[in-house]
C-alpha cells in the first residue's frame, strides 16, 4: 500500500518562482533549454507573433494575418528543448530511516518532495524531465517528457515508492546507460552511503553528463542527540551496535564529519556540484544553493 501523495508547500512552491533550472555547458548562441527564456525560431511549437524583419525567410510569413493587416508578421516558435533532466532517486533500504521526532518523514519522502520541486521547474520551463528509482529489485524508470500529465505522474510512482533491499548492482544498473543523453541534467537523491551509487554518478560525470548530488541526512545523523544505552542497527546488513550514545558521541561526530568531507572532496575532483539536505531543512534548500544568487532557505 502506497504513501499519500506528495504535494508542493505553497510557500515553497512561490519561492520556486525565482529560480531556474540551468546547466554549466554553453549551449552555444541559441540559448534554448533550461535557460532564461527557450529559443523562437522555426521550431515546433507556436510562440508569438512579430514584425517582418529583413533577411527572415518568406516561408515564415502569416500570409493570412498580412491578408487581414496588409502587414508582414512572421510567426515565432519555441524550439523543442534537446535538454532533458532525469532524477535518480536512491531507494534501497537506508532511504526509509527517519528521526526520531518525527518518524513519519524518512529520507524517502524528502527525496520525494524535492524530486517533485525539480520537476515543478522543468514544468514551468517547458523542458523534459523523466526519473528512475534506484532498487536492487530493478530500476523504475519514466522516460523524460513535458507537462503537468508527467509531473502528475511523478507524483503518483512517488507514492508507491517503498525503500527496500540494497543499491542496485552493474547488471541493474546497465539500462540507465542507454537511457541518459550527453547534454541531459542529472539530479542524484541519495544517502550518499553506498559506494556503487558514488561510482555511478561519477561513471555519469566521467562521460559527460552533468550531475548535480543532493545528500540527504536525518537530523540525528547531524546532531547524534542520543543519551544512554541504544542499539545501533544498519538498515541494509541488519548489523547491530550496541552502545552508549553519550560515550561515543564525540567519535561519532567527528568520523562523520571525516566521512561527509572526503565525500565531497571526491564530488568535487569529478566535477560534481553538491550539497546536502538535513530532514529538518526546506525541502528547496538544495535547488537554492544550486540555482540562486541570494542565501538559501534555512
Amino acid at each position: 500500500m502506497g504513501r499519500a501523495p506528495l504535494v508542493i508547500p505553497p510557500e515553497i512552491r512561490s519561492r520556486l518562482k525565482r529560480l531556474r533550472l540551468a546547466t554549466r555547458r554553453d549551449m552555444g548562441s541559441r540559448g534554448f533549454g533550461m535557460h532564461a527564456s527557450r529559443n523562437k525560431g522555426a521550431g515546433l511549437e507556436f510562440a508569438q507573433y512579430r514584425a517582418y524583419e529583413p533577411g527572415d525567410e518568406p516561408r515564415r510569413i502569416d500570409w493570412k494575418l498580412f491578408a487581414r493587416s496588409d502587414k508582414f508578421f512572421v510567426r515565432e516558435a519555441e524550439e523543442e528543448s534537446p535538454v532533458s533532466v532525469w532524477i535518480l532517486i536512491d531507494a534501497s533500504a537506508s532511504m526509509g530511516q527517519a528521526d526520531r521526532a518525527r518518524p513519519d518523514w524518512q529520507r524517502i519522502d524528502a527525496a520525494g518532495l524535492l524530486a517533485l520541486c525539480i520537476a515543478e521547474l522543468a514544468q514551468m520551463q517547458g523542458d523534459r524531465f523523466g526519473w528512475i528509482a534506484l532498487a536492487s529489485g530493478g530500476l523504475g524508470l519514466a522516460e523524460p517528457a513535458a507537462g503537468r500529465a508527467q509531473r502528475d505522474r511523478l507524483q503518483v510512482d512517488l507514492a508507491r515508492l517503498a525503500p527496500a533491499g540494497t543499491f542496485p548492482d552493474a547488471a541493474t544498473l546497465a539500462p540507465l546507460w542507454e537511457r541518459i543523453g550527453a547534454n541531459d541534467l542529472v539530479f542524484f537523491l541519495s544517502d550518499c552511503f553506498d559506494e556503487g551509487g558514488i561510482a555511478l554518478i561519477e561513471r555519469l560525470a566521467k562521460a559527460g553528463r552533468e550531475v548535480l548530488a543532493v545528500q540527504l541526512l536525518t537530523v540525528e545523523e547531524r546532531d547524534f542527540p542520543f543519551d544512554g544505552g541504544y542499539r545501533f542497527l544498519e538498515p541494509e546488513t541488519g548489523e547491530a551496535l550496541i552502545g552508549d550514545g553519550k560515550a561515543v558521541r564525540e567519535d561519532f561526530l567527528a568520523r562523520f564529519a571525516g566521512a561527509r568531507a572526503a565525500l565531497a572532496e571526491r564530488l568535487d575532483t569529478a566535477g560534481i556540484r553538491h550539497t546536502a539536505l538535513v530532514l529538518d531543512e526546506s525541502i528547496d534548500r538544495p535547488l537554492h544553493v544550486f540555482f540562486a544568487r541570494g542565501a538559501p532557505p534555512p
